[in-house]
């Protein structure tokens, strides 16, 4: 190809690229006529061999040029840099393959870009670059940073994710802050040695995935302030040690899972200060160090089958939390939730909301027994709460006593033996029928009759009672420390 065979716009960029100087078409007008056109092959011929000149640095920097056919650059090796910025491409660039040092496209419309299995050894810059077609990236190497801040990817009337980015290499950020993306966004098995940002995302594939990242991992934090998200958030068996941030968050997937992180690994997880999570919450076996949770953005199905935690944030009364282990319908009694909920109020030092977390614990467990189990349950709550209510049974001693001993009071029962029984004492009569194990010669010397008689069985009974909730309660107290 040869100068004389150029368009005037195309020779202006061939003359442009031995120095490394930037073209720009752009006059103010939207006008993309014949004098800001550039054909595609023109461009891949001075990508591949153009001219150069001696102590210059030959690059491509062309701004808001019409770019005619497919800039074909598949498995091509470029060692000049590549800006082409505000254009439009009538057709969507092929780097698969490609080995590029250093790419922006940045405010530029194209049907698509594929980048699969590229190797840039610079970043890939498609900051608000508008896509009508998927993205491919898969598999990309990218020695720097990927920017699509405020980028716009559509897959709409496809079956195919507006953004491929499944693992993908990135040896620094991914900043996506402001993308709006309509379809699935693919990252699993995708690696980001610094973090990545949604923040103000707009995402929206409802009824299905909306960002699929299993086993992603990242170096430091997975950022989502005001995102707000139509459909499935899958994390599953993600690696991120900083933190998710999704404050003011607008998660909404109603009949499925809006936010999946099951089985991640992650340092902090932040679900704050945002409307309901719309759909099913799922943290099964996840492993989060810190929990920032708030209890009014919590779905009604929440999943925390063996997840574990540390730290639970914002501190809120036990009451306000217990919800959140009600919705997770695992079949049966699970005890791990309980647990891990007290001892992340007892790091903190609020005994009185684990020994609340406990008694809940134990009136779930209650219900999944067989009938003798569940009354035998509601006795142990009644006289002591579990032994998380110690003072119920004083109050319960104490209650039994005055009726006891106002009773036997009006009417003292007779002595077995006459000549040998003490003075009676209706009060310390009455403790002898209601402690077990104490005896202060009362109860063996008389014998009430009748009524009194009954009433003495109920008190002998109602002490044994009380004695075993206790000894229960206590043990069960001492075995927790």
């Amino acid at each position: 190809m040869e100068i004389d065979d150029l368009t005037p716009a195309e020779q202006r960029v061939w003359r442009a690229f031995a120095t490394g100087a930037e073209v720009d078409f752009r006059d103010g007008s939207d006008d993309w006529g014949p004098e800001r056109t550039v054909r595609a092959p023109v461009l891949r011929r001075l990508l591949l061999n153009g001219p150069q000149e001696q102590g210059e640095i030959a690059a491509l920097k062309v701004r808001g040029a019409r770019i005619t056919g497919a800039l074909d650059l598949r498995y091509a090796t470029v060692d000049s840099v590549v800006h082409l910025t505000h254009c439009r491409f009538e057709e969507a660039p092929d780097l698969i393959g490609a080995h590029l040092r250093y790419v922006s496209m940045r405010d530029s419309e194209m049907p698509g870009l594929q980048v699969t299995r590229a190797r840039i050894d610079g970043s890939l810059r498609l900051t608000r670059c508008r896509f009508r077609g998927p993205v491919r990236a898969d598999g990309a190497q990218i020695a720097g940073a990927l920017f699509l801040e405020e980028a716009e990817a559509t897959a709409a009337g496809t079956d195919r994710p507006a953004l491929h980015l499944h693992q993908i290499g990135v040896d620094d950020d991914l900043c996506a802050r402001g993308l709006r993306a309509r379809g699935l966004i693919r990252l699993d098995g995708a690696t980001v040695a610094g973090s990545l940002d949604l923040e103000d995302a707009e995402l929206s594939n409802p009824g299905a995935n909306v960002l699929e990242a299993d086993a992603l991992e990242v170096g430091a934090n997975l950022l989502g302030r005001r995102l707000c998200a139509q459909g499935r958030i899958d994390l599953r068996g993600a690696r991120i040690p900083g933190r998710v941030d999704l404050l003011h968050a607008r998660l909404s997937n109603p009949g499925g899972a809006a936010l999946r992180v099951s089985s991640c690994v992650i340092g902090e997880l932040w679900l704050r200060r945002g409307p309901r999570v719309e759909g099913m919450l799922n943290l099964r076996r996840a492993e989060i160090n810190q929990l920032s949770l708030e209890p009014e953005m919590l779905p009604d199905q929440v999943r925390l089958l063996d997840l574990t935690y540390v730290f639970l944030t914002p501190h809120a009364p036990a009451e306000d939390r217990l919800p959140m282990l009600e919705r997770d319908g695992v079949q049966g009694f699970d005890p791990h939730a309980y647990e891990q909920l007290t001892a992340a109020y007892r790091r903190t030092g609020d005994d009185q909301a684990a020994r609340i977390v406990q008694l809940a614990k134990q009136r779930r467990r209650r219900s999944t027994l067989p009938w003798p189990g569940r009354l035998w349950g509601h006795l142990q709550d009644a006289a002591v709460g579990y032994g998380f209510r110690p003072l119920r049974a004083a109050v319960w001693l104490l209650s039994l006593l005055a009726v006891g001993s106002v009773a036997y009071s009006g009417h003292r029962p007779p002595p077995l033996k006459a000549d040998e029984a003490p003075d009676f004492d209706p009060v310390f009569y009455t403790l002898d029928l209601l402690l077990p194990v104490i005896s202060f010669g009362q109860e063996s010397a008389f014998a009430p009759r009748g009524g009194y008689q009954t009433l003495s069985y109920v008190l002998v009974v109602a002490g044994w009672i009380l004695a075993t909730t206790v000894a229960a309660g206590v043990t069960r107290t001492i075995s927790r420390q």
